[in-house]
């Protein structure tokens, strides 16, 4: 099945009010002087604490659990934990290893925009069966993958202590100036924490991540689709009305969020060039290479797995830059990894698409 022109339109359709969003939230500080710093971070959290999870539950309620492709989602599995391995190993024991790029790392590399680009682009190019998988991969990105993230942020966070914001942004500031002066990704080594230390923080973050809706919103959402696919249940439609309120702003108030911060720094790039390539591949070339290798090891052959390695190609997740604006964890690479990741994965997955095409005709 070949990529038409008329399926491109519909995928420039669906991505290109996701800009109308990011521009009215950059004219809105940058322009007109509306919002200012406060009023910003208001919404970033207004966006990450209530908005995002109706956003997850909605989603990942709707699909079928029954009749998920597993040997698919293992494949996805095996490969960000392998990543994951990688970075933590480079974290721990790495001459240049620091505990703060590894998750950010693992940010671009691990999460992409499976709903809001994958679903078009994926169902034009494989039908609906390009479309179920894509889905399914954004329920275990959402219900493993996000989980894990936040745990890190949050372990992050407490084992920096109560210092403070303003603490934490000048330490971001310096770890991305070094890191971009020397194209590495380089910072101060993480200190030793002794095991009741380790204890205490893990307390911390427990307590915290308590009180974190969306991690409440993944399990929720995965244990009323079992429900309802196994005894055919429908939820009453004022729930579901009182979600889909919600749930339906998550991509527009995300990329107005991330308008706004833009708005706020010097510079569009303000992570600089060589840092933003670095994010390019981690996000185009790294997830879709390793993504291969974990489903021909399991044994994806055919749609299935050019569906895989196309997924693990798409522009980098918007939630990614929510939580790291809320958790102040280069937020400005982030920001830099929607943008552009977005406006050149078109032409990018239409090539992998024509490369995979000619692969299984060979």
């Amino acid at each position: 099945m070949m990529i038409g022109w008329g399926d491109v339109y519909k995928v420039v359709v669906a991505t290109a009010p996701l800009y109308v969003a990011l521009l009215l939230g950059y004219g809105s500080v940058k322009w007109w002087r509306m919002l200012k710093a406060a009023e910003c971070d208001a919404v970033n959290r207004f966006n990450c604490y209530f908005i995002l999870p109706f956003f997850t539950f909605r989603f990942t309620s709707g699909v079928n659990p029954y009749s998920m492709n597993f040997r698919f989602l293992a494949a996805d599995v095996v490969a960000k934990a392998a990543a994951g391995a990688v970075l933590a190993a480079w974290a721990n024991i790495g001459r240049r290893g620091n505990f703060a790029w590894a998750i950010t790392s693992f940010s671009l590399y691990g999460f992409n925009n499976t709903l809001v680009v994958g679903v078009p682009l994926l169902k034009a190019m494989y039908g609906a069966a390009g479309e179920v998988l894509v889905v399914q991969s954004s329920v275990i990105q959402s219900l493993l993958w996000f989980p894990i993230l936040l745990f890190l942020l949050e372990f992050r966070r407490a084992r920096r202590g109560e210092d403070g914001d303003e603490d934490e942004d000048a330490t971001t500031k310096h770890e991305l100036s070094a890191a971009d002066s020397s194209c590495g990704i380089i910072s101060s080594s993480s200190s030793s924490f002794s095991c009741s230390n380790f204890r205490s923080t893990m307390k911390i973050v427990g307590v915290k991540l308590g009180k974190n809706p969306n991690c409440y919103a993944c399990a929720l959402g995965l244990v009323w689709s079992l429900l309802a696919n196994k005894w055919n249940i429908e939820m009453p439609s004022i729930i579901e009305g009182s979600i889909m309120i919600m749930g339906k702003a998550g991509s527009g108030v995300a990329m107005f969020s991330m308008g706004m911060f833009m708005g706020l720094q010097e510079k569009i790039i303000s992570c600089g060039v060589r840092l933003s390539i670095y994010s390019m591949v981690l996000r185009f070339v790294c997830a879709p290479v390793t993504t291969g290798v974990g489903c021909v090891a399991l044994g994806l052959r055919s749609t299935t797995l050019s569906v895989a390695i196309l997924q693990a190609a798409l522009p980098q997740s918007i939630t990614c830059f929510v939580f790291a604006h809320e958790y102040n964890l280069h937020a400005n690479l982030l920001s830099t990894a929607v943008i552009f990741g977005t406006i050149v994965s078109l032409p990018l997955l239409i090539a992998y698409y024509a490369i995979l095409d000619a692969l299984s005709r060979n």
